[in-house]
């Protein structure tokens, strides 16, 4: 637990670091001159280089192990959240969130890495959903501490004194982390000193139905939430809806706190009753839909504050749902392929993440601030992502009744 909690501390301050624009969306609008569109690509070229990175940092992961890439991401991270503090035009906040981005990328699956060498394989969907439980308790650093921050001390003082929690961790993270225990190293992976060998190794976990399902429901189920909880669920609830600050700050927080409830209702469960895993995902995706139709649809231009608060709950449950994906592609993939697995599967919902903040930007623009038609944009990439999922779970489930045949402990192994 003290060894792995190591990296879970890492990620924890990436995701401070990653949500801080979500309650200081509005103040870098005013302090960099900027409109709807070019906000949001503070947030897209953050997930850009975040999704960009996944499937390298996985075969990093899988050769030099999680310490290295970790003890990198830290730096990097931190030099982007500094930099950002220091920035005072358009152009270099951009290149710090860009650096940020690289850095946060290549945390979780080192983090996913750490817990399959230090905990048993059946313990791997609870680990799963506790290292993304304490990540969102760092979104909740995020809503409640630096939005107090930035309104008490202003930019520059907020973002730099956060960025010292990065010099922290790589000072513990140098010191104490290990990648497995003594006497328990992994089996290595394939030698692989050409491009041609990356790229089998990529291609053989694509193949796999089982990493293809994970991906998607990633894809699905992560992005409402993230979208809300990134940047535009400030704005919406406080431009769209009437709310002052500090109330659309609560529900912030009760995104974040329903989150981590769920999260572990969902680990226990799927740890439990493995065939529990595609009822969650299209029950999370089912409730999401019908929460945002309603709220978007209703006839007055605010809804009601218990609308508001059904919406944050639900929406709380995405992210659980979200590491859903992992647990279709572990079982599908070797112990020395699981990095690039988890790496695939980590691209589909900062895909969708970054698509539809895109399109939230543009049609904001476009429509003259109508947030009912721009966040609409929501249920295209759902309809996507639900289609794919019910195209390839029979393949998928088929392949990992294959393989538990085979062996029973290669078809429970939790990977990285």
């Amino acid at each position: 637990m003290a060894v792995w909690g190591i990296g879970v501390a890492v990620y924890f301050v990436a995701i401070t670091y990653r949500t801080s624009l979500g309650v200081a969306g509005l103040d870098a609008a005013e302090r960099f001159h900027i409109n709807a569109s070019a906000l949001s690509t503070f947030s897209i070229l953050q997930l850009l280089v975040y999704a960009g990175m996944q499937i390298p940092v996985g075969l990093m992961v899988d050769r030099l192990g999680a310490k290295k890439v970790l003890t990198l991401g830290v730096v990097l991270y931190t030099l982007g959240q500094f930099g950002f503090a220091l920035s005072a035009s358009y152009p270099t906040a951009l290149g710090s969130r860009a650096l940020l981005g690289c850095g946060d990328a290549m945390t979780f699956i080192s983090v996913l890495r750490l817990g399959s060498h230090w905990f048993p394989a059946r313990r791997g969907p609870m680990i799963a959903q506790v290292a993304a439980l304490v990540g969102m308790a760092g979104n909740l650093i995020s809503t409640l501490v630096l939005a107090r921050l930035l309104h008490t001390f202003g930019w520059t003082p907020t973002f730099a004194s956060s960025a010292a929690g990065g010099i922290v961790v790589l000072i513990v993270l140098l010191l104490f982390l290990k990648n497995h225990p003594e006497g328990f190293a992994p089996p290595p992976a394939p030698s692989a000193h050409t491009g041609t060998g990356f790229r089998r190794q990529i291609v053989d976990a694509w193949r796999e139905p089982g990493t293809r399902l994970g991906m998607w429901v990633h894809f699905t189920t992560q992005f409402p939430a993230m979208v809300f909880l990134l940047l535009w669920g400030l704005p919406f609830l406080v431009e769209a809806q009437g709310l002052s600050r500090g109330t659309a700050g609560e529900l912030l927080t009760l995104v974040v706190l329903a989150n981590m409830a769920v999260g572990l209702v969902y680990g226990q469960i799927i740890a439990r009753h493995h065939a529990a895993r595609m009822p969650l995902v299209l029950g999370t995706v089912g409730a999401t839909a019908l929460m945002w139709a309603i709220v978007l649809s209703w006839p007055t231009d605010h809804a009601p504050m218990g609308l508001l608060i059904v919406l944050s709950a639900v929406l709380g449950a995405c992210g659980p749902a979200s590491m859903i994906g992992f647990d279709f592609a572990r079982p599908a993939n070797p112990p020395e392929r699981q990095g690039t697995a988890s790496g695939i599967v980590n691209m589909g919902g900062f895909t969708a993440s970054m698509t539809t903040l895109l399109a939230v930007g543009v049609l904001l623009d476009a429509t003259g601030d109508n947030y009912r038609i721009a966040l609409a944009s929501i249920f295209v990439l759902e309809a996507v992502g639900v289609s794919q999922i019910l195209r390839l779970r029979r393949s998928a489930a088929q392949r990992e009744r294959e393989r538990l045949v085979v062996s029973r402990v290669e078809a429970v192994h939790v990977p990285a």
